[in-house]
């Protein structure tokens, strides 16, 4: 479906660290000046108001952003990688899609979030310079930029939606009050994505959304049901648009309703709008009466989308009815639980003898992540930095000695360190 779909953002990787050395007349024995590499670019969604769905994420499913340059020399540090930003329709709730949490509901135009953040550069070798190594060969990899897998499922943002059974002329409907032009033709599901109007009525004006025609059953996922309902729960308020010219139009109305309250008591008591189509049709003028009696319970309107009659009539319903009528609902909590974000300097060690010491920490695994350990002189410096900031210590109250197996993030170091 075009309304949710999965794909993959990639952050760039940052960019490796230089090694260098000052390269100057009359300095002989010039010092490290290994800059430090670019940062990734991270991957961004935004809103845009002139998107209306999300097809164009069914061709390419993995999006990735630039990499960070390599440090240079005098220190330079690498350039960053440029961001990716991805544009997606305005009521498009992002998902993680491992942990099928909500993320981000973009629900105005030009918002923005990061869902994935690209990768630290690495230290270049003048960063490892110390009175035990005047002259470190060593620079660190850049950091793997984040990935993610997420779910993107468009829910429609509009004032009013148009519902019904499939072929009631709900898009013939958005066609003579909008300029939208949504695709109109005599069978089932003409209308397989949601399409948005601007409806202008005298000074003011609101959004109408065509929502696909749902059939009995949708509430189980029947026909295009989930699509239909995910859009329905986005607006203020509907309109059930029904077909006159059926032979038993009251059940038409039963069907919808019954779907709505199965999916959503919420949704279904949401303020309604009856519109029965096709008066144009002379047999449906000709029970105009009857038809009033079938909804004698409730308001109805009459109206045609071919020739435009009674139109004014549903505009004028629809200001009336939004006035009133509150705004929808937001995917995610009006105000989030902000959670302390933990020092990323804090680590703790775990494990034992027999099964080996783990290591765990944000900044320890990302330090480790990044140094090439299979040469003797970058992992000579990641133990200095161990020691430096308690890991090796910490370990070595634990109970790590020679020869024990230490794992640091992905890494598995042979524990050479004594005290």
């Amino acid at each position: 479906m075009i309304d949710s779909v999965e794909i993959e953002a990639i952050a760039g990787d940052g960019g490796r660290g230089a090694v260098s050395f000052r390269r100057e007349k009359y300095v002989p024995r010039g010092g490290p000046d290994g800059g430090r590499g670019g940062r990734g670019g991270d991957v961004l969604v935004a809103a845009d108001a002139q998107i209306n769905t999300l097809r164009r994420y069914r061709r390419q499913r993995q999006y990735r952003a630039a990499a960070g340059n390599a440090g240079g020399t005098s220190n330079r540090r690498g350039r960053a990688g440029a961001p990716l930003v991805l544009d997606l329709p305005v009521g498009t709730v992002v998902l993680h899609a491992d942990r099928g949490e909500p993320l981000v509901d973009l629900r105005e135009h030009g918002q923005q979030m990061v869902v994935a953040w690209g990768g630290a550069g690495g230290h270049g070798n003048a960063y490892f310079k110390s009175a035990v190594n005047r002259a470190p060969r060593v620079a660190q990899q850049g950091e793997r930029g984040d990935r993610v897998r997420l779910r993107l499922e468009l829910q429609v943002v509009a004032d009013i939606g148009l519902v019904g059974l499939p072929n009631a002329g709900k898009s013939s409907l958005l066609r003579r009050l909008t300029a939208a032009r949504p695709r109109v033709a005599d069978y089932p599901f003409t209308t397989l994505e949601p399409h948005l109007g601007v409806v202008e009525a005298g000074w003011g004006e609101f959004v109408m959304a065509d929502l696909p025609g749902l059939v009995e059953g949708a509430s189980e996922g029947v026909g295009l049901g989930h699509e239909f309902l995910r859009h329905a729960s986005r607006t203020r308020a509907l309109v059930h648009v029904i077909d006159g010219s059926l032979d038993d139009p009251s059940a038409a109305r039963r069907t919808v309703e019954r779907e709505l309250e199965a999916w959503d008591p919420e949704i279904a008591a949401r303020p309604r709008i009856i519109a029965v189509n096709k008066l144009d049709l002379p047999e449906v003028r000709a029970r105009r009466a009857e038809l009033e009696g079938i909804f004698g319970d409730s308001a109805i309107l009459f109206c045609s989308a071919e020739t435009g009659e009674g139109a004014d009539a549903v505009v004028a319903s629809c200001l009336r009815i939004i006035e009133a009528a509150a705004p929808p609902p937001s995917a995610l909590p009006a105000a989030p639980v902000v959670q302390p974000k933990p020092d990323p300097r804090r680590f703790e060690v775990d494990g034992g003898a027999e099964r080996g010491w783990i290591v765990r920490g944000a900044a320890v695994e990302r330090f480790v992540q990044m140094m090439d350990l299979e040469r003797d002189e970058a992992l000579a410096e990641t133990y200095r930095w161990l020691e430096r900031r308690g890991v090796a210590a910490a370990l070595h109250k634990a109970g790590a000695r020679p020869g024990h197996l230490v794992r640091i993030g992905g890494a598995e170091i042979k524990w050479e360190w004594e005290r």
